[in-house]
């Protein structure tokens, strides 16, 4: 046990006020890539970057083009929880953990048992009818072709913010509230690029900072403990 691990599960084992804050690091142990990690494949197959496709503006100029990332880069049915969403939701049923806040879209956190978690970029699980408001599961965007129709000819739409939209308020005040109340805040799998979600860890009060993450996030962050490495790979050893 390093160090950095050892200090890590003394701040874990004296608190029962922890708040976690993930990013797509979390999810990718679980087969789900980080879309802006952009490879090789990904330049020969798309002619627009990511954060285009993925903006509002894009989703009602070429719907045709949208869905076919969506489906392509977006749903990952097969994925599973890794050892991240396991311990968190391990923590939580031990009454350590207050919530997940997560800027992750796949739902792993809630398939691995937590209950508190708070998506601020939504869920690619929910989706509805932009006309009548009818909800969807996943089957209706991943079973379909091009734009997918609700019954009553509308367009369904994922439940996910896309560039350009704003947050849900409520999420946000829940998130901002939970932080700023937390004793320990936890941010990991993140590079705290994404506002205005990024800028939820400047409410916190607290002198528990960690931050986990594979590549170091510079002066973005005033934490009291950085380990570099996967979020999984870390949290299994606490």
């Amino acid at each position: 046990m390093t160090e950095e691990i050892r200090k890590l599960k003394e701040i874990i084992d004296g608190s029962d006020n922890i708040v976690f804050f993930g990013g797509a690091g979390v999810s990718t142990e679980s087969g789900i890539p980080d879309f802006r990690s952009v490879d090789g494949l990904y330049r020969q197959q798309w002619s627009d970057p990511p954060e285009t496709i993925l903006s509002h503006t894009y989703y009602e100029r070429y719907p045709e083009k949208f869905f076919a990332f969506y489906r392509a880069k977006l749903l990952c049915p097969d994925a599973k929880p890794n050892a991240a969403h396991r311990k968190l939701a391990e923590w939580e049923r031990a009454g350590k953990l207050k919530a997940v806040i997560t800027q992750n879209i796949d739902g792993l956190h809630q398939v691995a048992g937590s209950k508190e978690v708070l998506e601020l970029h939504g869920s690619t699980l929910r989706n509805y009818c932009e006309r009548c408001g009818k909800f969807y599961g996943v089957e209706a965007i991943a079973h379909s072709a091009g734009v997918p129709t609700c019954s009553c000819g509308g367009r369904i739409k994922p439940d996910v913010v896309l560039y350009e939209e704003g947050l849900n308020e409520d999420t946000l005040y829940k998130a901002v509230r939970y932080i700023a109340e937390a004793d320990v805040l936890i941010i990991a799998g993140t590079s705290l690029a994404v506002y205005p979600a990024a800028g939820l860890v400047n409410y916190y009060r607290g002198h528990k900072l960690v931050v986990i993450n594979k590549t170091p996030l510079g002066d973005k962050t005033r934490a009291d403990l950085v380990i570099t490495g996967a979020v999984g790979e870390t949290l299994v050893q606490v």
